[in-house]
């Protein structure tokens, strides 16, 4: 396991509870640090088995170009986009500074940060594995009747890995 950051990303961006600062706009700064195995890109030498961080700058800029009123909000956009777009993050970490935050006060900046893991125990093995417990998991292209699924939420109360989930879909 590795971390992979893009530190100091800088925008300029139109998000705010206020009007003046929908309108106006404002300068952020953006930090994602990403913890995810990167052996097999160490030994193949091959961007696309890696987190490219050339994408990762790409889905925040998208993500800052959509005024929100709250930086949670925002973070929790920016989080949810790396999540549909690389299935190995096993962490994200994600802050977001907003110089001059209180119109008229003298405050340099605010910041808000989130932290995310997605590494999970499987309750049927006990091995680690990743899931995202959302739409964006790897588990929702595993084909199973719904029912299977249902039951097998109900009696391990929880996702299962890869080899567990396959051995329910047959």
């Amino acid at each position: 396991m590795g971390q992979i950051s893009l530190e100091g990303m800088k925008f300029y961006a139109y998000h705010g509870v206020y009007e003046e600062e929908q309108i106006i706009g404002n300068y952020y700064t953006v930090d994602v640090f990403i913890e995810s195995n990167f052996s097999r890109a160490a030994n193949t030498d091959d961007v696309f088995d890696t987190i490219n961080y050339e994408t990762v700058y790409l889905i925040c800029q998208a993500e800052m170009r959509k005024p929100v009123k709250l930086i949670e909000t925002l973070i929790d956009n920016i989080i949810s986009a790396l999540k549909h777009q690389f299935s190995t993050l096993q962490s994200v970490n994600v802050r977001i500074q907003k110089s001059n935050p209180i119109p008229g006060a003298q405050v340099s900046h605010s910041a808000v940060e989130s932290d995310e893991s997605y590494v999970s125990k499987c309750p049927r093995c006990n091995s680690s594995f990743i899931c995202y417990k959302d739409g964006a998991c790897w588990c929702n292209d595993v084909k199973i009747h719904p029912k299977t699924r249902e039951s097998i939420k109900h009696e391990f109360r929880g996702c299962l890995c890869k080899n567990c989930l396959s051995f329910y879909a047959g």
